[in-house]
């Protein structure tokens, strides 16, 4: 076996220029296949990452009527639905898949948050605490969180984001101000942000649509505790949770999801129940529309595999004829089939597996090329390059096959008078 490698060795770069043009269409097959895959891959990745968010697995259970998403605020009848209390968070957080979990109120407002003049129309108002702050990502950057004696003493205080900040006082430092919500005024206490600085990626208009469709004007946090001051009393509760890692988040989401409705009574299908937020379905989508194009420029690489193939038994054939005489002399003193058959398969297998590790390193510097120039996002497959080299050997045994069995069937004594 060894001695049948060397001889290969020995064999190219005894005719490097012939080698290397032999090799040249496994090495740009397996190049544009590693580039292709390697994109693919990248975009995929961050596909999942602008959809599911920078490794944060939350997963809003929200209520929602025949699909569409709904508040409390917009008077839909939710006598069927019960509060969720201690109990029912209990067996929420008894749930493998879900780690933490807060819940909160929400609303919708189009007019009715202002602070003189400035007024905010498209704004979230919710009703929440530091855990829902902590679970969003949101880091404060002014001022303070929520205290106890807030949610004791039912304090009319607010948080609010850089977004509404902005809208209501205009560059003026927002912390201690007053506002107005529907007619009540709240002294800010904090201003918070985005714990991460990550953007999407947008390619389409329906992407911008996936992305940033639901952004509102702003996003006002106040305690929940105060919420019957602005809406009514034993709202139900819109529901985040946590799940253990990205691959759970669609069964954190459906899971609570099921509990939830679990506990409302009402068998109207049109009644308004809860419905996970499969953030990670949308990525998939997405993935399958990225993938299916990609897929045919797969078929087309792997053409030019076909093209390196037929080159590798060319150049055996050659090669075998050339040998003639050496082969006959080999079989004259003894030789057998096999081995002869052997040393023709380790010479094709070995000159395309030098031509896969040439491919693999020029397809890898050919992703990183495409992501400078195209910017789009590239992610190497290991898989993908060890089996792209396995791939080149396997096609040198096939395309190998005919010459190297042509070798072992020469007859010697024809074989010994060949010119």
């Amino acid at each position: 076996m060894f001695e049948n490698i060397r001889l290969s060795f020995q064999g190219i770069f005894g005719h490097k220029l012939r080698s290397f043009l032999t090799m040249l269409g496994i090495i740009i097959g397996i190049a544009a296949i590693i580039a292709i895959v390697s994109t693919i891959k990248g975009t995929n990745d961050q596909i999942k990452e602008n959809l599911v968010g920078s490794g944060s697995n939350i997963v809003q259970v929200n209520l929602s009527q025949g699909g569409i998403e709904i508040t409390p605020s917009d008077g839909y009848n939710l006598d069927h639905v019960p509060i969720v209390d201690d109990k029912i968070s209990e067996k929420i957080m008894d749930i493998e898949s879900v780690i933490d979990m807060a819940k909160y109120h929400k609303a919708s407002v189009w007019q009715g948050v202002n602070r003189g003049k400035a007024t905010l129309s498209g704004c979230n108002i919710i009703g929440g605490n530091n855990k829902y702050i902590e679970l969003m990502g949101y880091s404060v950057v002014a001022g303070r969180e929520f205290v106890d004696n807030d949610y004791l003493d039912f304090r009319n205080v607010v948080i609010l984001d850089q977004t509404s900040a902005y809208g209501l006082f205009e560059g003026e430092d927002p912390v201690g101000g007053t506002i107005e919500i529907k007619g009540y005024p709240f002294v800010v206490v904090g201003i918070v942000e985005k714990l991460d600085d990550f953007e999407p990626v947008i390619n389409s208009i329906e992407e911008w649509d996936t992305y940033y469709g639901n952004e509102t004007s702003g996003v006002l946090i106040v305690p929940d505790t105060c919420w019957p001051v602005l809406y009514q009393y034993d709202e139900p509760y819109q529901i985040i949770v946590k799940a253990k890692d990205t691959e759970s988040m669609t069964s954190a989401g459906k899971e609570t999801q099921d509990l939830l409705n679990g506990y409302i009574k009402d068998s109207n299908e049109d009644a308004v129940r809860y419905k996970s937020e499969d953030t990670l379905e949308k990525a998939k989508e997405l993935q399958k529309l990225s993938s299916a194009t990609s897929k045919q420029l797969l078929w087309i690489a792997s053409i030019s595999l076909l093209v390196g193939g037929i080159g590798v038994m060319n150049i055996m054939l050659v090669s075998v004829t050339e040998r003639t005489r050496e082969i006959g002399l080999k079989k004259a003193l003894g030789a057998r089939k096999r081995s002869i058959l052997g040393q023709f398969l380790t010479e094709a297998a070995v000159l395309t597996s030098i031509g896969g590790l040439i491919g693999v390193g020029a397809g890898i510097g050919l992703a990183y090329f495409i992501s400078k120039v195209a910017e789009v996002p590239v992610s190497i497959s290991i898989p993908a390059t060890v089996i792209s080299v396995v791939f080149s050997m396997m096609i040198g045994i096939i395309f190998g096959l005919i010459p190297s069995v042509k070798a072992s069937n020469l007859n010697p004594i024809d074989a010994l008078r060949y010119e």
